[in-house]
């Protein structure tokens, strides 16, 4: 316990303090490492611990690599800009906060990313909101909660891909169960925002992003291409890897022949990212890349070296005994549910977090798939609502909105809520059959 509060604290120090919490994280596992010495352990079974952990996310560092391509070949082939022209058009005072739910869920659902979603379709709503004299923090709600939304379901959604690892599950299976468990909550959510919007509407104009884009872009329909690629690929449920594949020789196409873009500049914007040559679009587009994904490789590395050592060492295993106590008297996803939201705190971003409850909560939940749909409903959802975690910080910062957009982020709190009443209705006919 003394070992877990050290690492705790430094964790809330370098958040606090500005510090990237990728050196909390490696000093982190220093820490663990110097715990399993003191338990006895050699340095050659240490460094077993930490390469069979590290092991288990392999794939999903290479997919994270891909994504990062995909991203930025998306931008400069000019598909997202396209995208984000067709989906601004739909814009109004009236339904701000309903349509930009509903976008930035969509956008995220394409690329499977929380912080890409805020920084462009996110941006875009947070711009025109405060153009119509919306408040921000009801905006920066709806968008956190639908870039989360896809985060969470999306096909190339880091996250997704992380939780079927973990789990050993088919991800397509675990989508099509977090759309049953995500109906009621998200027509919940699209009525209070509707409600609040029509209460709090603004009014203006939305900005001609079709110009601004113009400028760097051929805003051609043959550039939805790769999009609906990924789309119809994930529904024929064919393999993650080569759906991203398939999209990215797509894009290549566009790059050269729509965009007439040099092969060197294509390579430029796969590695390092997209960068707009108008200023006015580049502040909406740039980003993507492999060199972007880097640090989430790197938290997942470190993360994944974590579950190897506390799976030997045993670190864990008094607060697993409390849980599985708990999943006794409640429900094994009440039990889950208590430990994401424990983890969420400390852990200070999503990917800790799911591998955190997955650990601790092993063993509580009968099949793996109930596990994966539980880590998903929880630790997924439940880390972007810690206002000192990257998880919210970075894509609130990235769309612009005031960290108390949390409050109104409310689908994040109505699944957690209605997974947790479903539950405990299953266990309470369970009791009486």
């Amino acid at each position: 316990m003394l070992v877990l509060g050290i690492f705790c604290a430094e964790l809330l120090v370098c958040v606090l303090m500005g510090i990237s919490i990728v050196y909390a994280l490696l000093i982190g596992l220093v820490l663990f490492v110097a715990y399993g010495k003191r338990r006895g352990f050699t340095w050659r079974k240490l460094g077993g611990m930490i390469a069979s952990g590290v092991k288990t996310a392999r794939s999903v560092m290479t997919v994270l690599l891909m994504i990062g391509v995909l991203t930025g070949l998306w931008r400069a082939c000019g598909t997202l800009p396209l995208i984000i022209c067709y989906a601004v058009d739909l814009l109004r005072p009236e339904t701000l906060l309903l349509t930009a739910f509903l976008l930035n869920c969509g956008i995220s659902l394409l690329i499977g990313t929380s912080f890409g979603t805020a920084a462009t379709m996110g941006s875009i709503c947070m711009t025109v909101a405060l153009s119509m004299g919306m408040d921000p923090a009801m905006v920066g709600g709806a968008i956190l909660a639908g870039a989360y939304f896809g985060d969470r379901c999306s096909p190339v959604s880091t996250s997704a891909l992380l939780v079927s690892e973990l789990t050993k599950t088919d991800i397509y299976d675990n989508i099509r169960r977090m759309v049953r468990t995500a109906a009621v909550p998200f027509l919940l959510t699209c009525g209070i925002y509707g409600a609040l919007g029509l209460c709090f509407s603004g009014g203006g104009e939305t900005a001609d992003l079709r110009q601004i884009f113009g400028r760097t872009a051929v805003l051609h329909v043959s550039a939805l291409i790769p999009a609906l690629l990924v789309l119809a690929l994930a529904a024929l449920r064919v393999k993650v890897k080569k759906a991203i594949c398939a999209s990215i020789a797509a894009a290549l196409v566009l790059c050269v022949l729509l965009q007439r873009l040099p092969l060197w500049d294509i390579l430029r914007f796969a590695v390092s990212g997209y960068t707009a040559r108008d200023a006015e679009a580049a502040a909406l587009l740039d980003g993507g890349g492999m060199l972007s994904m880097l640090r989430v490789c790197v938290i997942i590395c470190v993360s994944s070296a974590y579950a190897g050592i506390f799976q030997k060492t045993g670190l864990l295993d008094r607060l697993q005994e409390q849980v599985r106590r708990l999943s006794r008297r409640a429900t094994p996803f009440a039990a889950m549910l208590c430990t994401a939201a424990l983890t969420s705190l400390i852990a200070c971003n999503q990917t800790l977090t799911i591998m955190l409850t997955h650990q601790v909560c092993g063993g509580t939940m009968d099949k793996p798939e109930d596990a994966a749909i539980g880590l998903e409903d929880t630790a997924v959802v439940v880390a972007p609502l810690v206002p000192w975690s990257i998880a919210s910080a970075a894509a609130l910062a990235a769309a612009g909105a005031p960290a108390r957009s949390i409050l109104f982020a409310c689908f994040l709190y109505l699944l957690p809520l209605w997974s947790l009443l479903r539950s405990l209705r299953t266990e309470r006919r369970r009791a009486q059959a």
